[in-house]
């Protein structure tokens, strides 16, 4: 493939990723102007409406305006002024990753590596800054900037990641790009980059671990809530349509419901407006929006809900027992795998998996609406420290308990005479003494045994 038809088939993959983000709310929203409306409005209004849910769901602040009849109908003070709404609904940021590791994956598999995956990236950013140029409009405006870098940033991480990851299993050799940042790690020390190396893998899978637990939470709750969300759902008088148009917008949430989840685990909780508070601990909530996903959320104390503080403890504590092996490897392989060394890597890992954690938290907080709406999700600071902390402590029990209590091995060794171990020198000469020992054993009772005329004679006799 040529370099040419390389740069067109990575610009349709980018329009097919924008493509499938946008459609998805415009299709729902559009059957709602055929239908529901009767195409009595401007459709144009639908089109921005999902823009502005793309942008929303890849970070990107969305200032409205509410006129002067829809803010008195609200009942919310203050609902006459600017409303930033800045929580991110990363269920579209999550599929645009996930279209990205398709796209990085297909560039890495072509001649013209560089090529495919700067035009892939190219093409999103342009295409992401005509869409938020489009949904511009004086009652609702997205940030230029803000809706052009972000779904550029979610889409090229994955991208160039994948596009590695491809090019190392086809035994490729690097880009420039890729060779001078391995020249650039390849000169810090041997413990740096041995400690780094497994600190990351240690941290980021106890963060995976524990976000895979919140999800496990997020779906008891709402199976064990669903006569609460479907009462949610009739109040709303929606219509099929508009009940349909409701469970799109919910779906984009669920990643942030997910890591609210986390949030509560870890143990800072979550609020839903301000002065309300969600976590293991204790429970205030004040007036909620009519979303029924919100339905599934607890709203009084639970009388075992600090048990849920366990789980991170948990997941740190057998990621980093699993992993331990694997991890001594590494750091072996740059001579520096002894306690000390294993206990920063605890550390470190800890750290790493307390910044994904507060990233998450960060992205998945923000203002929602009006009033008390304007803080919404947990903490993010407060989030990564205590997950630092737990992620941490748990990591460096690990690392200091011996293996054997896990795998099962017997810890007694055999002693000589003197009453000490014997050394792995002193076992090694001891095994071919063994093994003639046993061999000269075998040859006397061969030549003790009486053969077969003899045992014939002697049956004979007996008889």
């Amino acid at each position: 493939m040529n370099r040419p038809v390389t740069a067109l088939f990575a610009a349709l993959e980018a329009l097919l990723v924008v493509g499938v983000g946008v459609g998805i709310p415009l299709v729902v929203l559009t059957s709602l102007w055929a239908f529901q409306y009767g195409l009595q409005i401007d459709w144009i209004v639908f089109w921005r409406a999902a823009v502005d849910s793309w942008l929303v769901g890849h970070g990107a602040d969305l200032t409205l305006q509410l006129s002067a009849d829809a803010a008195a109908a609200t009942g919310v003070t203050g609902a006459d002024a600017p409303i930033v709404v800045s929580l991110a609904a990363m269920g579209f940021a999550a599929l645009t990753v996930l279209m990205g590791v398709r796209a990085g994956r297909a560039a890495g598999e072509t001649a013209h590596r560089v090529t495919g995956v700067l035009v892939t990236i190219g093409t999103v950013a342009l295409l992401s800054l005509a869409l938020t140029a489009s949904a511009q409009h004086e009652l609702a405006r997205p940030s230029l900037w803000q809706g052009t870098l972000l779904p550029t940033l979610v889409y090229a991480v994955p991208v160039v990641a994948m596009a590695e990851v491809t090019r190392r299993r086809r035994g490729e050799p690097a880009d420039p790009v890729t060779g001078a940042v391995v020249g650039l790690l390849s000169r810090l020390p041997g413990q740096v980059t041995g400690i780094a190396a497994a600190a990351l893998r240690l941290g980021a899978t106890a963060a995976a671990a524990v976000l895979a637990a919140s999800a496990l939470v997020v779906t008891v709750l709402i199976v064990t809530s669903y006569a609460e969300v479907i009462t949610l759902y009739e109040g709303a008088h929606g219509g099929f349509l508009g009940g349909l148009a409701l469970t799109v917008g919910q779906l984009a949430l669920i990643p942030d419901v997910v890591v609210w989840a986390a949030s509560w685990l870890v143990g800072p909780g979550f609020a839903i407006g301000t002065g309300s508070s969600i976590s293991p601990l204790g429970t205030v909530v004040g007036p909620m929006p009519a979303i029924p996903l919100l339905g599934a959320l607890p709203t009084a104390d639970l009388t075992f809900g600090f048990v849920g503080l366990l789980v991170p403890v948990v997941a740190a504590y057998v990621c980093a027992t699993v992993l331990r092996p694997r991890l001594q490897r590494m750091l072996a392989g740059h001579g520096v795998d002894d306690l000390l060394h294993r206990i920063a890597t605890a550390v470190v890992g800890g750290l790493v998996g307390g910044v994904l954690l507060g990233l998450l938290a960060w992205a998945a907080s923000g203002s929602a609406g009006p009033g008390r709406l304007t803080e919404v999700g947990p903490d993010p600071l407060l989030v990564g420290g205590f997950a630092a902390l737990e992620f941490t402590v748990a990591g460096a029990l690990a690392m200091v308990v011996s293996p054997s209590t896990f795998v099962g091995e017997r810890t007694e060794r055999p002693t000589s005479s003197t009453g000490e171990a014997p050394t792995r020198d002193a076992r090694r000469d001891a095994e071919p003494a063994t093994a003639t020992a046993t061999a000269t054993a075998t040859e006397r009772a061969s030549a003790s045994r009486p053969d077969g005329d003899d045992t014939e004679r002697i049956e004979g006799l007996t008889r």
